[in-house]
């Protein structure tokens, strides 16, 4: 028998055994919002599987344990072979597993693929977020190899395939594949145009053989990768599978794993390519970044929806913990001031979802084609990076703000919270840091007049509904007009085109409430620099109640 001293009260139970999906109503609504009625039944369907699997104990221990027990690089086997291989934990194939088999690296020319994948990839990143980047480089890897007919042939249905199998065997025997990148040098990072990877023809059409160094492999475990050299036309993508077509190993050496501030259960990698290292080309030579563009876009949306995960994961265990534990006289969900710290993580959390599923249904407009198709494809040209640089950026401090809502119990590993706080700041550096979202959103107004047509016309249909989002785009409409020394100031304007956005997405779909919070204070100035300075007037509740999880 326990000491009585010992006693357990006043603690929150567990946030675990439930459905993922059809407790967020903002992710609920937004599918509903984005798929054509004749889809809903079949992707709710998919996606309650999803979300009470996401929920389970299973899985939240899957991720726990991934996490704990991060990738092992193994360069020789017991003979002395190299082999270059990374060794993960079971659980981590698991994850990988369901969120294959849920179809989140199939998407392309899929009704309504992009939104119904972007919900599932924001309820399966929740357990666990590192296995999220595998799943988001296949899926985004469709456009570029696209660019070369006879790779898409076979690389195309492997990585849209919703079967998961580990092991290295050429692509014509895998049920499935998984891509990774390869982009990025030690002495370029983010400017791949300082690549100094060099891709020598052979005699056969679209072969090369590479010699370089990559010093960050994203996913090194993968089937293949993508990766950019230089030809002698110029920067070029390559696809460099890890087995060729007769069963030997690509020369593709692992030369150590990265040790990450967080994403510890995904493996991040140096690899070096000597010389015999076989690629085929793809896409034209010298069009490397043209051909992989695609393929960044696609991951930058991935970056918003994985930084929307963690934030409402956040916010859900935030909300949760402050149901159930008492503090002078009564629930903390219940004392004024906390009620304003937990709506305003609320109100982020929503705005950072309602944005990324928008980003998906211009993507499956995009991809129908039709009248919708170019100015949808306008509006992702300046949405998309202006998206990644804000919501990524909001991502830390609406997590560690839900940590400090847990107090001491937030600062324990065993909350859970420490390990999204260590993921929180990926999403802002990967596919791009915060300065090369604000460069492409300048880029985008200065050569393509449609961008900001399209961007105008989606903030134009919420005009009149609210005095305070008028005024901010009558604001920003001031401050497009001087595009004079606009690199300075790039930050400041990606992020009133985010917030405008944001705001213009609430005030169409969101309830009153939810949209009079953010147009108040984050668009009319009412509220401070710190999360729980929201006007005590506004219904703080109502916003509150949104946000928690009914277990």
């Amino acid at each position: 028998m326990a000491p009585r001293s010992h006693t357990v009260t006043n603690q929150a139970p567990p946030l675990v055994g439930y459905d993922v999906f059809t407790t967020d109503r903002v992710l609920t609504e937004a599918v509903d919002r984005h798929l054509p009625p004749d889809l809903r039944a079949e992707v709710r369907e998919d996606l309650v599987v999803l979300g009470r699997a996401s929920g389970s104990a299973q899985v939240r221990e899957w991720g726990e344990r991934a996490d704990a027990n991060p990738p092992r690089l193994r360069t020789h086997d017991r003979y002395g072979h190299r082999i270059d291989e990374v060794v993960f934990d079971p659980a981590w194939h698991r994850l990988l597993g369901k969120a294959v088999g849920a179809g989140l690296t199939d998407a392309w020319g899929r009704p309504g693929g992009h939104v119904r994948r972007a919900a599932g990839f924001l309820v399966a990143s929740q357990p666990e977020a590192g296995h999220g980047c595998p799943v988001s480089m296949t899926h985004a890897s469709v456009p570029a190899l696209r660019a070369e007919p006879e790779a898409a042939e076979v690389w195309v249905p492997a990585a849209t395939s919703h079967v998961y199998e580990r092991e290295l065997r050429p692509v014509a025997e895998k049920p499935g594949a998984l891509l990774g990148m390869a982009m990025t040098e030690k002495q370029g990072g983010s400017d791949v145009r300082a690549n100094t990877t060099e891709a020598r023809p052979l005699a056969a059409d679209g072969e090369y053989v590479l010699t370089g160094h990559k010093w960050f492999c994203s996913a090194p475990m993968s089937d293949a990768f993508l990766v950019l050299a230089r030809a002698p036309a110029g920067l070029t993508c390559f696809l460099v599978p890890r087995v060729l077509a007769d069963g030997s190993r690509n020369a593709f050496a692992l030369m150590r794993l990265k040790d990450k501030l967080g994403n510890r259960a995904n493996a991040s990698a140096e690899v070096e390519f000597d010389g015999t290292t076989w690629a085929r080309r793809v896409g034209e030579e010298g069009r490397g970044v043209a051909t992989i563009m695609g393929t960044v876009a696609a991951t930058r949306v991935d970056c918003v929806l994985g930084s929307a995960a963690l934030m409402r994961q956040a916010v859900a265990q935030a909300v949760h913990h402050c149901t159930y534990r008492e503090a002078f006289g009564g629930p903390l969900a219940e004392k004024p001031l906390m009620r304003n710290v937990l709506a305003d993580l609320a109100l982020e959390s929503e705005a950072a979802t309602v944005l990324g599923l928008r980003l998906a249904a211009a993507q499956d407009a995009t991809d129908a084609g039709g009248g919708e198709a170019e100015r949808e494809r306008a509006l992702l040209r300046i949405a998309v990076p202006a998206a990644k640089y804000w919501v990524t950026k909001r991502c830390t401090p609406v997590v560690a703000e839900a940590l400090e809502c847990l107090g001491g119990n937030g600062y324990v590993e065993e909350s859970g919270m420490p390990r999204l706080l260590r993921e929180s700041p990926l999403n802002s550096v990967w596919e791009g840091s915060g300065n090369v979202q604000a460069l492409d959103v300048v880029r985008a107004l200065r050569t393509e007049p449609a961008a900001l047509d399209a961007f105008l016309r989606e903030v134009g249909a919420a005009r009149g509904a609210d005095h305070r989002l008028d005024r901010a785009i009558r604001g920003l409409l001031v401050e497009l007009a001087d595009l004079d020394g606009i690199e300075a100031r790039a930050r400041r304007l990606t992020e009133r085109l985010a917030l405008v956005l944001q705001g213009a997405l609430l005030v169409r779909w969101a309830p009153p409430e939810v949209a009079d919070a953010f147009c108040a204070a984050r668009l009319g100035g009412d509220g401070g620099a710190a999360f729980g300075t929201l006007p005590h007037t506004l219904d703080l509740r109502a916003l509150v109640d949104r946000a928690r999880v009914e277990v």
